[in-house]
């Protein structure tokens, strides 16, 4: 499966595209400038991802991923 498949994947069970993930991660704290804010873990991030969109391990790592740096 291609990146840009994982992350179509999560918009179609989530409802949410990238830039929403983006805006969310933002007001949470998670990111900071639209980098990943000093001292947030990937943990962190994936466990949210979990709870709060029911997203499993590979769905939330590629959000991370996209966070750090990964074109969409």
């Amino acid at each position: 499966m291609t990146f840009q498949a994982y992350l179509e994947n999560i918009q179609a069970k989530t409802g949410q595209s990238p830039a929403d993930f983006r805006r969310l991660a933002e007001a949470k704290g998670f990111l900071a400038g639209g980098k990943i804010a000093e001292g947030v873990k990937a943990t962190q991030v994936t466990d949210w991802l979990k709870a709060d969109f029911g997203l499993g391990h590979g769905h939330a790592m590629a959000i991370w991923a996209l966070f750090k740096g990964k074109p969409s």
